[in-house]
């Protein structure tokens, strides 16, 4: 007898994924295919919108091979956010690169915006300051280079959700969630629409942009995709650190989750809008029956990916080796390593930035590096967490970790003891993919509602901090002055 599964997509950085999620919240199945990144100038991040869909095509293939007689009764998606691109809505043929959130092309773009005295008005209505790695400034230049010499009413643009809609539903909808509208700096999260204001600021017709919708919904059914049979519905989309909030249950003001990456999300509930605190934004998290619930975000643009950069620095195998040799030694020496490769995020977000390896003596050793490489991923969620936990109207909840890092006890613990606040591990690391499968479920019934979801069987385990406050504050006080040097005093 065939089991029933929703088919949750996430299409992240690196990565194309594809994960079936039983009714009792379990995974079957999973699929993963690479990603091609490609850097054509400096600080330039793009990737080819027809190869994010065809790995997405193989991860699915890879994932049914797993699980032959599985029912697919609904498809979720889970995506990187802030990457956009555009394509031409006659032909379907990608105008241009996809543009990710990684790249800082549109930095002069964000400045002059800022110096025109536009930032109070964008973060008013967004949540979101002008910087390079949200969606609109990118929209511009896609405009100005690649879309010229189109007529407006052949161009789509949306963010890799609404490109994955358009493609599994046979190019009938373009179409977004709330929480992927809410990044994209075009959308007023107050008022729930497409901005006027923003877009003229931007230069965007809205015309031109999906419509909005719900993150549990039907957008389409499929048609024509490759390995999959036509009329099945595309019932939920969500940005993936979102779709990771939800995965996680944090549906409580307070509770909050870390998603590690090749940058990291930390991201709280707080229910309702709140103007954001210096460093920190504020977003919808996700939008059911037209009801968005928000939370304070904090994005750090270099996380896990300092830890191959650093392997390779110090001429080790992989990631495993550098992690062995970063606990061979108790501590830094002092030294810190700021990952400010392409500038810095939340909380300081001075694209300025550049990375250092601060704090050298002729005691430092390769282990020493190793170590402050691992630690710098726990010591940029502190900065970030500290800001959130002084602004939320109530007490932090609990915290979840997930994304591949989070299997290594030895950075978690770190996270842990710097926090000074306990952290839960789930045993399945796919929570974005988790939380599109759930909000996909709950479209097409397998779920009454999130305290069903809530009650779910779920093996996680906590890890307790460990540290002593004098530790914890002379590390922190240390890594304060390192950030400094990384901005060069600015």
């Amino acid at each position: 007898m065939a089991c029933r599964a929703i088919l949750s997509i996430d299409e992240g950085t690196t990565n194309s994924k594809a994960v079936l999620v039983s009714d009792n919240g379990s995974v079957l199945s999973r699929g993963s295919c690479p990603v091609e990144i490609h850097h054509p100038k400096p600080g330039w991040v793009e990737q080819d919108a027809n190869k994010i869909w065809s790995s997405t095509i193989a991860a699915i293939a890879t994932c049914l091979e797993n699980s032959p007689t599985t029912e697919i009764s609904a498809i979720g998606i889970s995506n990187q956010r802030e990457s956009v691109l555009a394509w031409d809505r006659t032909t379907g043929e990608p105008i241009g690169p996809v543009i990710t959130w990684q790249c800082r092309r549109t930095m002069q773009a964000c400045d002059t915006l800022r110096a025109a005295g536009n930032e109070a008005m964008v973060i008013a209505k967004t949540g979101l300051p002008l910087d390079p790695l949200f969606p609109a400034a990118k929209i511009r230049w896609l405009l100005e280079n690649h879309c010229q010499f189109k007529a407006d009413d052949d161009v789509c643009f949306g963010t890799v959700d609404s490109w994955l809609i358009w493609k599994f539903t046979g190019a009938a909808i373009h179409a977004t969630d709330a929480s992927n509208a809410a990044r994209t700096q075009l959308y007023n999260i107050r008022s729930g629409e497409w901005d006027t204001e923003l877009c003229d600021l931007f230069g965007t017709d809205p015309a031109l942009l999906p419509v909005v919708q719900d993150s549990s919904g039907v957008f389409g059914t499929t048609k024509k995709v490759d390995g999959l049979p036509d009329g099945i519905p595309i019932a939920s989309a969500i940005g993936d650190s979102h779709g990771a909030l939800f995965g996680h249950c944090a549906f409580n003001s307070g509770d909050s989750k870390v998603t590690l990456g090749t940058g990291s999300s930390i991201m709280a509930n707080i229910q309702e809008f709140i103007e954001p605190p210096k460093g920190i934004t504020t977003t919808i998290a996700w939008q059911l029956k037209g009801d968005p619930t928000y939370a304070f975000e904090g994005n750090i643009l270099v996380s896990a990916s300092v830890l191959p950069w650093t392997a390779e620095l110090l001429g080790l195998a992989n990631v495993d080796a550098l992690l062995e040799l970063a606990q061979s030694v108790d501590d830094t020496l002092g030294v810190n390593l700021v990952p400010a490769h392409v500038g810095l995020g939340s909380p300081h977000w001075n694209a300025d930035a550049r990375g250092l390896i601060d704090g050298l003596t002729f005691g430092t050793g390769p282990a020493h590096v190793a170590h402050a490489a691992a630690l710098s991923m726990a010591l940029q969620i502190c900065d970030v967490f500290d800001i959130m936990k002084a602004n939320i109207p109530t007490d932090a909840g609990f915290l979840s970790v997930d994304g591949g890092p989070s299997r290594n006890t030895f950075i978690m613990q770190k996270v842990a003891d710097y926090l000074n606040h306990p952290v839960t591990i789930r045993e399945n690391s796919e929570a974005s993919a988790i939380g599109a499968a759930f909000l996909a479920g709950l479209e097409v019934g397998f779920w009454s509602g999130p305290d069903e979801i809530a009650g779910l069987d779920r093996r996680d385990r906590t890890l307790e901090p460990n540290l002593d406050e004098t530790t914890r504050s002379s590390v922190r006080a240390n890594w304060f002055k390192s950030i400094a040097r990384s901005t060069h005093g600015t």
